[in-house]
Parts: C-alpha cells; sequence; structure tokens
C-alpha cells in the first residue's frame, strides 16, 4: 500500500475512532489537507500563500547551540530569554534544523523591550558566532550569516545597507521571515507587512543554513510562533496528513504500520 493510501486510510480509522468521519462534521479543509476543526493547527492569515499549502514544521531553538546569555523557556524552548541580569555584550542562538531545501516562513514574536545596539533576525551557517563580549551587529558580520537589525539595516559580510524604518522602541512586534531555497531569497514581514526580497543568492551557498537571532539588550524576549515549510515530495505531504490526526507522539506506536514507515513519522522535520 502506496503513501498516499495509507495516509488517507489512516485518517479514517483515527478520525472513526474519535467519533466522525474524515470529511463529515467537525473537519475543515486547508490546501488539500484535512484537519479537525478541534485540533488547534493555526494558520496565519499573514502567511505568504504559498506556504499555506505546507506544513508545520518542528525546529525550534537549539538548546546546545547558543550564547551561555541566553536561556531558553516555554514549549520546546520556544522563548529565547537574553542577557537575564545585565548584558555586556552580544548573544545568539541557532535553530535546531537547517532550511536548505524548499520553502519556509516562520514568525519571531519580540517582546515590547526594543532597544540597545542590535537586536537581529536572519539566517547562518554553523560558522555563524553566536557570542561575542561587546556590543556588534553579529548577524552579518562576516560572510557566514544575513540580518536584519532592529535598527531598519540589512547586514552581511560587514557592511550594512538601509531596507526599512527603525522597529519603534519599546513596542512588540512580530517578525516574519519566508526563506525560499530553490529561489535563494529571503524575505522580511513586519507585523504581517511584506518588507520585500532582502537577500539573494542564498540558495549558491554550500553549507547548511540555519535560523538565527541575536540581541545585545538585557532581559529582551524573541518567541518563535508560527513554523511552516513546504513539502519535499509525495511521501512527505502524506507523512504530515497522518500525523495532523494524532494527538500523542506514543500513539505513532500502536498504527499498523511496517517499522520504516513509522520511523519516518518519527523523524518529521
Amino acid at each position: 500500500m502506496g503513501w498516499q493510501a495509507v495516509s488517507l486510510q489512516l485518517a479514517r480509522l483515527w478520525r472513526q475512532k474519535r467519533g466522525g468521519d474524515v470529511k463529515g462534521k467537525g473537519w475543515i479543509v486547508h490546501s488539500r489537507v484535512w484537519f479537525p476543526a478541534d485540533s488547534g493547527r493555526e494558520i496565519s492569515h499573514n502567511m505568504p500563500v504559498s506556504l499555506k499549502d505546507g506544513c508545520s514544521a518542528q525546529w525550534t531553538w537549539n538548546k546546545t547551540d547558543k550564547s551561555h546569555e541566553v536561556r531558553l523557556h516555554g514549549k520546546r524552548h520556544q522563548t529565547a530569554h537574553f542577557h537575564p541580569n545585565w548584558s555586556n555584550g552580544t548573544a545568539g542562538v541557532r535553530g535546531s534544523l537547517p532550511l536548505n531545501y524548499g520553502r519556509h516562513y516562520w514568525e519571531i514574536r519580540v517582546s515590547q523591550r526594543i532597544f540597545g545596539t542590535s537586536m537581529m533576525f536572519g539566517i547562518g551557517t554553523k560558522k555563524a558566532r553566536l557570542h561575542v563580549d561587546a556590543f556588534v551587529n553579529l548577524l552579518g558580520e562576516d560572510g557566514q550569516s544575513w540580518g536584519l537589525s532592529h535598527k531598519g539595516l540589512l547586514w552581511h559580510n560587514g557592511k550594512c545597507r538601509l531596507y526599512t524604518d527603525p522597529f519603534k522602541e519599546n513596542e512588540a512586534i512580530t517578525i516574519g521571515l519566508l526563506f525560499d531555497w530553490n529561489s535563494g531569497n529571503l524575505t522580511y514581514f513586519k507585523d504581517g507587512q511584506c518588507l520585500g526580497v532582502a537577500f539573494t543568492g542564498l540558495n549558491k551557498v554550500s553549507d547548511n543554513l540555519y535560523p538565527i537571532v541575536c540581541s545585545t539588550a538585557a532581559k529582551t524576549e524573541m518567541t518563535l510562533g508560527i513554523r511552516r515549510r513546504s513539502f519535499y515530495s509525495l511521501q512527505d505531504r502524506c507523512r504530515a496528513a497522518i500525523l495532523i490526526n494524532l494527538h500523542k507522539d506514543n500513539e505513532i506506536d500502536i498504527l499498523p504500520l511496517p517499522n520504516p514507515m513509522r520511523e519516518f513519522l518519527r523523524h518529521s522535520s
């Protein structure tokens, strides 16, 4: 039985177990994927149309790949708290998974403490630094990262250029990032408004690229919101259709599937 047939059959089985039909009352359709109305799967109205026909991305902030001046909190370490006491430098944290395929969109909710030398959002390789004992624009300081600072400047390879108006100090905002590996473009959004393409040619980078944020300001917080990615194969699409109907991780173990398929379900990216 192929993945497409397996996903549809399992979706029916699990919905019937919970007292309903796959296409029955209590279900909604979104971009050819069936979602239970009570599933809590949230789609951002500000998300680019190209990513609404995708699935949730499972990456988060990496608890072992960060500055010692970053504390991670919340469900799956989604909130990064910078310089919890006072700041004497620049601290950053890297995402847990690389983005070198397809299209990715993620949102970062920034607390109202927006001030200081530099608060930055972007992507970079494993070689990009995550801590320095000085107040600097850490993302984009060299050729290993690309970033936008809260002062409206884009940084890469030690050079900056004006991109947008500076963010208002002490006013919470949501920053969205759309990374299209196929075209090599990185685009930013601010509170749902597209700011235009910021960087190009990123698909020519040979190293893996990861989401990165950093801050020089004390007691600032950045929390991951919606994370979506495009499907990269029919098999990947079928996996998402199955996982959307599971409510607990251990439910994978009791699915009537061969062990290799169960392993593939567990390792969703």
